[in-house]
């Protein structure tokens, strides 16, 4: 039932929903309170109604943006319980004091300074909005941008300027049953004079020298740099904030390339979500902004995904255009037809190639190159599970996908059934659950489910926990979870002052990349993965959700994974471990095969999990596995050769094209050249001038 009202609420917690429940009766009872009238329940209902009203806001919740759409937004709420205090002491036959009229007053006032407050919130982060955002990129040296204002003047300002009338509220009931006018008076005056004091507060900052320079300046400095950077490929992503780790897995191959990379970004939240990196980055929101972009230096323009916003770029000619997606699967996404439009599409082996043609959508075959997944370079090979460890199983479906097609996600027929099966096989083996960040966004009964498979590792993560038989060694674990905060801590120092202050327009400013701290940080990621996994036995059942520790980390510590159809099959394919693929929609093995390339060498479950055994066997004794050679072969068929390397491969491919885009540019300067030459010579004795104006021959009268 709670969780029932949670999806319903859409809240994130059964303690965001409590705080609902409790900011929606506050309200009727602080009306109750007032027409009772009881100074003691007004002042309780009034505190619950602010402490659950900042708590929402402060978590960010999805009922208190919908509020404001039934006309129930955070400026009604507080005129509302001001109101009732009005009433309140009207109840209490003070409405001949000063008291009551000061109330008054001091409300109207208070709002007075709304608008002015709000009217400069807005003008301060509209004018330090820059039409680009930029990381790596030197601005600063070309343009003068001012530090931000202190961030708790903007973050959340409207919130904070109505929270001010509390000291207003608790001296006006404060004498409501003292019957002074005193701590109301002061109440009053605490109120308006920090309402004030706000409003002068954020004054400074809409002077010329603390707001960045306009528009026009901007662009200019950012074509100078471009002018002087000279980029030769490009990386380029629009999407939601939610899709960020799509042009996240792409970082490190940008910053391996031979080339000179620029990262492209659509959109402010991506930028927002984007993982450190040291190639440059920008982001372009306005589309005419970037189509006045220098960009005449690239010849290669990778695109991981397939959105609206592509066409921005796909209309420059100077450049070649490729197709890198962000993942390579037998999912229908991978033979897209809108990927004709590229002049190349890019997969990681044969078997994305074969795929187009089957597929027969327009891509055709001379269009295509295989270049690997250099992604997936920090994938270990299996040795085998040594013989003092339990076996380590990986559970990790994919999403519920935008329609209600049963194949694509195990999670709503047979995860549950997977899970159980898994966390009481025999002889045992430890269960690690990470489910796609996309999961339960679409659908309520794919949210439900995962729930259920969370509490069902947890619960059995807690009773091994209590088994004897599976005792932990308790100082290993708390050394690597002091190393674990160690870490942190120095991680949280590199990324640099967070808490006050900076907005995007700082950030530019500051954000060019140190390369000697990018490197510090990678290893301390790298330090943080192991102290992770040494942090929890390694029999202990996990949920692991979040960016951290990532996929590829979980592939590591596994010997064996299960999984539906997506690019996670196809990755997991590279460690030539053991895995099994959930036939959810029930089309039968052989058929289930002859679909789906990427599940040939997979041991096929039904939605009832009954072949799990035959994994698990796989992992326990692999001298006995079937599947061994056919994995070894599929690997090649999806991913291409161990030699050379992805990178190499790719970097190849970028090389060759930009090639065929050199080639392109120099014949349309030779026919331009042409044409010139063929013009001049179209009539005897006229020559044609540099600027295109004839001479040599009289106008005609």
């Amino acid at each position: 039932m709670i969780s029932t009202a949670i999806r319903v609420a859409r809240v994130g917690s059964v303690a965001e929903l409590a705080a609902a429940a409790l900011m929606m009766l506050g309200f009727p009872c602080l009306m109750l309170a007032a027409l009772v009238p009881s100074v003691p329940a007004f002042a309780a209902a009034a505190a619950v109604t602010y402490l659950a009203d900042h708590y929402l806001h402060r978590k960010g919740s999805y009922l208190v943006s919908r509020l404001s759409k039934v006309r129930a937004g955070l400026s009604i709420r507080f005129l509302i319980r001001q109101l009732l205090l009005v009433l309140l002491l009207a109840r209490l036959d003070l409405t001949e004091g000063l008291i009551f009229y000061g109330a008054i007053a001091c409300f109207i006032a208070f709002y007075g300074f709304q608008a002015p407050h709000g009217v400069l919130a807005t003008l301060i982060g509209n004018r330090r909005r820059m039409p680009v955002v930029t990381r790596n990129v030197d601005l600063v040296s070309r343009v003068r941008i001012p530090d931000a204002p202190p961030r708790f003047l903007l973050n959340r300002s409207a919130e904070k300027m109505l929270h001010l009338d509390i000291a207003a509220v608790v001296g006006l009931l404060v004498s409501a049953v003292t019957e002074s006018a005193v701590p109301g008076s002061i109440g009053i005056g605490v109120t308006l004079g920090l309402g004030a004091l706000y409003v002068v507060a954020l004054l400074p900052y809409l002077r010329g020298k603390r707001i960045p320079p306009k528009a026009d300046k901007v662009l200019g400095a950012l074509s100078a740099w471009l002018r002087e950077y000279r980029p030769e490929t490009v990386l380029y992503f629009s999407g939601s904030k939610d899709s960020a780790y799509q042009v996240n897995m792409w970082l490190e191959t940008m910053e391996q390339l031979d080339t000179r990379p620029l990262i492209i970004l659509r959109e402010r939240v991506i930028i927002e979500k984007l993982a450190p990196t040291t190639v440059p980055v920008v982001c372009v929101p306005g589309g005419v902004h970037l189509m006045n972009m220098d960009l005449s230096t690239v010849r290669v323009t990778l695109y991981a995904a397939n959105v609206g916003k592509n066409i921005h770029m796909l209309r420059v000619p100077t450049m070649k255009h490729v197709f890198i997606g962000h993942g390579d699967s037998d999912k229908l996404a991978s033979v897209n037809p809108f990927s004709k439009v590229y002049d190349e599409v890019w997969t990681a082996g044969r078997a994305g190639r074969d795929r187009y043609a089957i597929a027969d959508v327009g891509v055709r075959d001379e269009d295509i190159a295989e270049v690997g997944r250099p992604q997936l370079a920090p994938i270990r090979t299996w040795q085998g599970v040594p013989g003092d460890r339990m076996p380590t199983v990986l559970y990790a479906p994919t999403w519920e996908g935008w329609d209600d097609n049963p194949g694509n996600t195990s999670i709503l027929l047979a995860g549950e059934n997977i899970v159980k099966k898994l966390v009481t096989a025999d002889p045992p083996v430890r269960v690690l659950y990470k489910p796609h960040p996309f999961t339960g966004t679409r659908s309520a009964k794919a949210g439900a489910a995962h729930r259920r498979i969370t509490a069902l590792v947890e619960k059995a993560a807690a009773e091994r926990a209590a088994d004897p038989r599976f005792k932990a060694d308790t100082g290993a674990q708390a050394k690597a979870k002091a190393e674990l905060a160690r870490i942190e801590a120095r991680l949280a120092e590199l990324s640099g002052p967070g808490g006050d202050r900076g907005d995007e327009a700082e950030a530019a400013r500051d954000g060019l990349a140190d390369l000697r701290r990018h490197e510090e940080t990678a290893r301390l990621r790298a330090e943080w993965n192991a102290a992770y996994w040494r942090s929890f036995g390694s029999s202990e059942h996990r949920v692991i959700t979040g960016a951290e520790p990532r996929l590829y980390d979980c592939f590591n510590v596994s010997d064996a994974m299960v999984s539906d159809i997506s690019s996670v099959v196809s990755d997991f394919i590279a460690s030539g471990k053991p895995y099994a693929v959930t036939d959810s929609a029930e089309l039968g093995v052989e058929e289930f095969k002859r679909q789906n390339t990427a599940v040939r060498a997979a041991v096929i479950l039904s939605n009832s999990a009954a072949e799990l055994g035959e994994l698990l066997d796989a992992v326990r004794d692999p001298a006995g596995d079937p599947l061994a050679q056919d994995r070894k072969e599929l690997k090649r068929y999806l991913l291409g050769p161990d030699e050379p390397t992805s990178i190499e491969q790719f970097n190849t491919a970028v090389a060759n094209l930009a090639l065929k885009a050199e080639a392109r540019n120099v014949g349309q300067r030779s026919r331009a050249a042409l044409d010139a030459a063929e013009l001049a010579n179209a009539l005897p004795g006229q020559r044609v001038s540099a600027a295109g104006e004839t001479d040599g021959v009289a106008a005609a009268g």
